[in-house]
């Protein structure tokens, strides 16, 4: 029975890499795949799926108006796996869209994106996703204390965190860090440099 799957993380945990791999190991048994990313990711070009080591996918880009079963309906029904980058992005209704592709369709669909904001909110999609995903899965990744980092801070040009402003900062990845709570809260409430800090810098 196919399951709806969120990966999700901080920022630079892997989890584009992760999607990819997983796309691979699909596309090496010869079967077919239907990607999605946000139009919002401009990291590199718009519908490319791209890791930071250079491993990329084209990708079927959705904004909050792309009805997603009805996509995979009429293009992608021969699909043996759904991949949903940036899946932060997703609203409500796009996440019941999924279940859909899941349960009336037979076809399992992973996600991968972010919990929260860098004010430690939680996006749309994630909220729905970790609400009524089948399977939730961590990417784990570390803060400069060596501790899991589970959350993402914003900094300004002189390196501070910042907790103000849009959910969303298109072309600005260099601007975010992923902290451990501890050290999230000293970056927000006790004014902490988090701009280049490495690994153990912190206690």
């Amino acid at each position: 029975m196919a399951k709806l799957f969120f990966n999700y993380s901080v920022m630079n945990a892997g989890k584009t890499m992760a999607l990819l791999q997983a796309n691979h190991n699909y596309l090496e048994r010869s079967a077919q795949t239907c990607l999605f990313t946000s139009c919002l990711d401009n990291r590199d070009r718009k519908g490319l799926i791209s890791s930071r080591i250079g491993i990329s996918a084209e990708a079927n880009l959705f904004d909050q108006d792309t009805n997603l079963f009805n996509f995979v309906v009429d293009f992608c029904l021969n699909a043996s796996c759904v991949f949903v980058d940036e899946a932060q992005f997703l609203n409500k209704e796009q996440v019941q869209q999924l279940e859909k592709i899941v349960d009336e369709l037979n076809i399992p669909v992973l996600t991968y994106g972010l919990r929260t904001d860098f004010r430690g909110e939680p996006f749309e999609g994630s909220k729905y996703l970790l609400a009524r995903a089948d399977v939730i899965h961590e990417v784990r990744s570390v803060c400069f204390c060596g501790s899991l980092a589970t959350m993402v801070a914003r900094y300004d040009s002189n390196g501070f965190a910042v907790t103000d402003g849009d959910s969303v900062l298109i072309g600005a990845e260099s601007n975010y860090c992923s902290l451990c709570r501890k050290h999230y809260m000293h970056a927000v409430n006790k004014g902490m440099k988090i701009e280049g800090l490495k690994i153990n810098d912190l206690s």
